[in-house]
């Protein structure tokens, strides 16, 4: 069953956002409510704000075994558009009074309650294969794709982030992380719910709210890097908040790498030594480090219980000597099923029943994993070099004069591309020549940046990740 708990509910605390909260019980009374209201249904569309109607509709939805489309609020008109053309919802959840995009308006609204409660059996569980979820990717090289995750690929993930995290009934996740992606939603809401834990949702990013919870009896901090970068700050500045975070049981980080200096520094502040995983919205996630393994800066760790990920060179033959770069490729029970009205786009990703990430990595003479960035931005072919940005972009942030990076390829005739760095400065802008002997002391002459730009700030989405393609990568 992908939630037991709702069919044996207990009255521990399950889900809180601010001064809203519900047991599992309640929990399980409102989930048959909402799957009496979209039972019939195939799949349903969810205005998935930071609230516990989200959370109710997405359950409810499950428990219905309806597939959930997940609505980013903030979406563009075009779209949004396209992924309810796309997906074809047959009703819209959301919270009583919001005002909805013409897009979403024109379907039946069902307004999710949290005092409405039903009693009896749940729906019958569904089929293991039947899709939970409909997530759209972020769309940087087209229209968002329609990423079909079955039920089976989220139970046994979470099971399997379960036994790496020692993650139990016993925890409380706190974060701050959109409810409409992976992250947010599945790992920072079901995640819980599926241990028969609970999960405190504070809205926006606050380090103070973050301390209060973990004060008050949270455990788990879920996180992107942009918040831990923050929180490494303002435990710096602030001893009270640096002990309570240093009261985690697990800081986890994830949707993109946490620079090795956020990490030395959280730890200095506050004792914690960051956990750091890797996954995709087609695969869930495939790799951790382990909570009671060695949590080293830059690296994700190993393969999380049952998936089985590899590294193949440009004509896809595996390999696996260590320190040289590869492409990921993941095969395991976490993969998607498809993506939606794309067979094209589904045939094109998967190899032999391997699905390729697009990521580039190298291992660790131990095993673990180190994500160097993604082929189509993060891959810089310089020199007769394959060089991974990732690694330039944490040794510049070493350098004191820099506070944040990006660190893109454009084209050379000499060197097919060079190394262009997008500097955000802590204060006065570091020269050109000295970034380049600092990288190069670092790393190697040949992984030195030959341009630098200097910016106010870096395009980031609302994951924290850098679009790069508004940089030029």
């Amino acid at each position: 069953m992908l939630l037991p708990t709702l069919a044996t509910p207990t009255g521990r605390a399950a889900v809180r956002f601010g001064a809203d909260a519900l047991t599992h019980a309640d929990l399980a009374g409102s989930a048959r409510a909402v799957a009496a209201a979209v039972s019939g249904t195939t799949r349903v569309a969810v205005w998935a704000t930071p609230s516990p109607h989200t959370c109710l509709a997405v359950v409810g939805g499950l428990a219905a075994g309806v597939a959930v489309v997940p609505i980013n609020p903030k979406i563009g008109e075009r779209e949004l558009a396209h992924i309810v053309a796309d997906s074809e919802p047959e009703l819209v959840l959301t919270a009583p009074g919001v005002e909805l995009p013409p897009a979403l308006a024109a379907l039946r609204r069902v307004d999710v309650d949290p005092a409405a409660r039903l009693d009896g059996d749940l729906p019958a569980e569904a089929d293991p294969e039947a899709p939970a979820f409909v997530v759209y990717t972020s769309g940087t090289t087209g229209p968002p794709k329609g990423v079909l995750l079955p039920r089976r690929a989220i139970a046994t993930n979470l099971d399997a982030l379960a036994a790496a995290w020692e993650w139990t009934a016993e925890d409380t996740v706190v974060h701050a992380l959109p409810l409409f992606h992976v992250h947010g939603l599945i790992l920072g809401v079901l995640g819980p719910l599926r241990r028969g834990g609970a999960v405190r949702h504070i809205g926006r990013f606050d380090s103070a709210a973050i301390g209060r919870e973990l004060a008050d009896g949270a455990t788990v901090v879920f996180g992107v890097p942009t918040m831990y970068h923050r929180l490494a700050a303002d435990c710096e500045a602030d001893a009270d908040l640096a002990a309570a975070i240093g009261r985690a049981r697990l800081l986890v980080s994830g949707s993109a790498a946490l620079p090795a200096t956020d990490h030395a520094r959280i730890t200095a502040a506050t004792g914690q030594r960051v956990v750091e995983r890797y996954g995709m919205t087609e695969t869930l996630m495939n790799c951790s480090v382990r909570a009671a393994g060695d949590r080293r800066p830059g690296t994700v760790g190993l393969p999380v219980d049952g998936v089985a990920v590899r590294l193949v060179d440009d004509a896809g033959a595996p390999f696996t000597e260590p320190g040289v770069v590869g492409e990921i490729e993941v095969r395991g029970p976490n993969l998607f099923l498809g993506y939606l009205n794309r067979p094209d786009a589904t045939a094109e990703a998967l190899r032999d029943g391997w699905f390729r990430t697009g990521d580039m990595a190298v291992l660790e003479p131990d095993g673990y994993l180190r994500i160097v960035g993604r082929r189509a931005t993060d891959l810089i072919k310089s020199g007769g070099y394959k060089i991974g940005a990732g690694e330039i972009e944490n040794a510049l942030l070493e350098h004191p004069g820099v506070a944040e990076v990006a660190v893109t390829g454009e084209p050379d005739e000499d060197l097919g591309e060079r190394i262009v760095a997008w500097v955000v400065p802590v204060d006065a802008r570091p020269a050109l020549e000295e970034l380049a002997d600092h990288v190069s002391r670092l790393l190697a002459p040949h992984k030195r940046p030959r341009v630098v730009h200097y910016l106010e700030s870096l395009p980031r989405n609302e994951m924290g990740k850098v679009t790069k393609r508004a940089l030029g990568g």
